[in-house]
């Protein structure tokens, strides 16, 4: 039997996309789609300038969904007026089928090169790599990550630069992946040497989907796909990975600075450009130096580094 699920939609003006859309990814702990095409996979750049557009999120039936669509009501009620050519609709709501979720990732998800050497490929299509290349198979499921959302990109692109210049060592180091999604990341850390990844999520869908893509690239040794919280991970590591939303990670930035080795790094995404001063205040630690700041679109990557 197939799970179904509540499709919830928003019509918004332009301007207030990424307010919305933050929200509901907080909302629904799922990705979302805006004007029926999915959030990460594609740059914001690239959608057309028309005066609304259509935000859409993914809930599961249960006994919060009616307080979780009184939320988004609330929300749009009492935000919108902030925004030009805001005037109140209603939310639409469907149901939609597990399986047509599913599937609806792939009329978007094509091969992606990312940074020099990298290329994230669908498992269903064909890519003629050459042999620099290192192939990245993946299978979003019904998690949020496919890896060509910006905030994922810049994590990438950061990471290789970081391993490209210490190639050598890296068979040596460990990474924590935090909010793990589809893997992607944990992935490519160990495509590039690291030794071992220890990789977590709050979502049991998630962390099944990530498993099966570390299986699929032949990672699975290297990397620990689990739903352990935080603050219950023991050790510390040379690499901190953590793609969520920006107040999530000032509030998570004593145990993430905790988890990093001397010299280690902390790789922080999903940070909207207008909330990086938030982000960087966060982590106004005595024992960490901001090494980096990476922007695509309206997105920011920061990597710091503990102090030795």
């Amino acid at each position: 039997m197939h799970k179904e699920w509540t499709q919830v939609s928003c019509e918004v003006p332009d301007a207030m996309v990424d307010a919305v859309a933050e929200f509901l990814i907080e909302l629904s702990s799922n990705g979302v789609g805006i004007d029926n095409r999915t959030l990460d996979t594609f740059s914001l750049d690239s959608l057309e300038d028309t005066p609304t557009k259509t935000v859409t999120a993914y809930f599961q039936n249960d006994e919060f969904l009616a307080e979780k669509i009184r939320q988004i009501e609330a929300f749009l009620t009492e935000n919108g007026p902030i925004f030009s050519g805001f005037s109140y609709r209603a939310p639409t709501i469907s149901t939609i089928k597990e399986e047509d979720w599913s599937t609806s990732w792939k009329e978007h998800f094509k091969p992606l090169r990312v940074g020099k050497r990298l290329v994230i490929k669908p498992t269903w299509e064909e890519f003629p790599a050459t042999a620099d290349d290192i192939m990245l198979d993946i299978d979003p499921g019904m998690a949020f990550g496919t890896g060509t959302h910006p905030t994922t990109m810049l994590c990438l692109t950061v990471l290789e630069k970081l391993l490209t210049d210490c190639r050598d060592a890296a068979k040596a180091m460990t990474a924590l992946d935090v909010g793990t999604g589809s893997g992607i990341l944990s992935i490519a850390a160990a495509k590039f040497g690291i030794g071992h990844i220890t990789a977590i999520d709050i979502d049991p869908e998630a962390v099944r989907v990530a498993h099966e893509n570390c299986v699929l690239n032949g990672v699975e040794e290297r990397v620990s796909v689990s739903d352990t919280p935080l603050g219950m991970i023991c050790g510390s590591y040379d690499i901190v990975l953590a793609n969520i939303l920006a107040e999530d990670l000032v509030r998570m930035a004593p145990e993430l600075i905790a988890r990093l080795n001397p010299n280690g790094f902390l790789i922080l995404s999903g940070i909207l450009i207008e909330k990086e001063t938030l982000v960087i205040e966060g982590y106004a630690d005595p024992s960490m130096t901001l090494t980096e700041a990476a922007r695509e679109g309206e997105w920011s990557c920061l990597v710091l580094r503990r102090n030795s």
